[in-house]
């Protein structure tokens, strides 16, 4: 049998983007300053991060396989059926990942305790060394999360975790028809996002306390999903009633596309999109795939 095969995935820290941009150390630093910030500030950054993944690499047993992938590089990156999946960074890092897997089990380590929210990097480095041959034995609980996917009726497809966004590309009014639960209405709005309970601690959680504090949000292992519109204006050809709701697990919400350019994307990730045009029809929900987190 093969040895078991770890990925480890992160994010260029703050300081390592900088520097990448400005060239030298010095420069960034007067930038940094310029802004009224630190060279300490993301050196601390910094240096956590290079830590955390210096303590997970040395959690490897020597005779197991390993592999690393920077968040940019995901889309490029082939992972393995058997692959065991550390993320260390954000949580954001995490939602990143998610659309690449395919049922592989990801262990989060927060490498700043108590800076990130650590609602889904809820390990810490020093857990990683006993944690590995645990998740290779299948000895470990793991919380198989709600995934959202939107389809276009010309076969393309986005998977995402927290949640999908479907609108004009700078956020201007998108015109559409929506449809859900038995309901439509041709809106003109900022946007319309669905997302799961893992989503309802992020966009989401925002957009529920504003639009509808009533509505109660999904847990990360539930089927249901939750949708808001953005914005929506009221006008002779177009109305605002139908601006937020819930959908079991087996409904759809369904848009068909009334301008130009109106674009699909997921957790934030913008430049990986759908682009839909005049008369398209993207259908959004629940995902067969789920994302298996490692818990404590």
């Amino acid at each position: 049998m093969a040895a078991p095969r770890v990925v480890v995935a992160h994010r260029a820290s703050e300081y390592a983007e900088l520097l990448a941009r400005h060239g030298t150390r010095g420069q960034v630093g007067f930038v940094l300053e310029t802004r009224g910030r630190a060279l300490a500030e993301v050196d601390a950054g910094h240096e956590a991060l290079e830590t955390a993944l210096a303590t997970v690499g040395a959690a490897i047993p020597a005779d197991w396989r390993r592999a690393s992938v920077e968040r940019a590089e995901l889309a490029r990156f082939v992972f393995e059926p058997g692959d065991i999946v550390v993320a260390v960074g954000p949580d954001g890092l995490v939602a990143n990942l998610a659309k690449y897997l395919d049922g592989q089990p990801v262990i989060g380590v927060d490498p700043r305790a108590g800076v990130n929210a650590g609602v889904l990097v809820t390990h810490s480095a020093a857990a990683v060394a006993g944690l590995l041959p645990a998740v290779a034995k299948g000895a470990v609980r793991t919380l198989e999360r709600t995934m959202v996917e939107a389809v276009a009726d010309d076969g393309q497809r986005l998977l995402a975790l927290n949640e999908v966004f479907l609108g004009q590309v700078g956020h201007q009014s998108a015109r559409y028809s929506l449809q859900v639960g038995g309901r439509g209405e041709r809106q003109s709005s900022s946007g319309v996002i669905v997302g799961t309970g893992t989503g309802a601690t992020g966009w989401c959680a925002s957009l529920q306390r504003i639009q509808a504090p009533d509505l109660s949000l999904p847990e990360p292992t539930s089927p249901r999903l939750t949708w808001f519109v953005r914005e929506p204006w009221p006008s002779p050809s177009t109305g605002a009633d139908l601006v937020a709701g819930s959908m079991a697990g087996g409904e759809e919400f369904a848009i068909a596309v009334e301008s130009e350019g109106l674009v699909v994307f997921g957790d934030g990730m913008e430049e990986d999109r759908l682009t839909l045009g005049w008369g398209q029809r993207v259908v959004v929900r629940r995902a067969p795939e789920v994302l298996r987190t490692v818990v404590a």
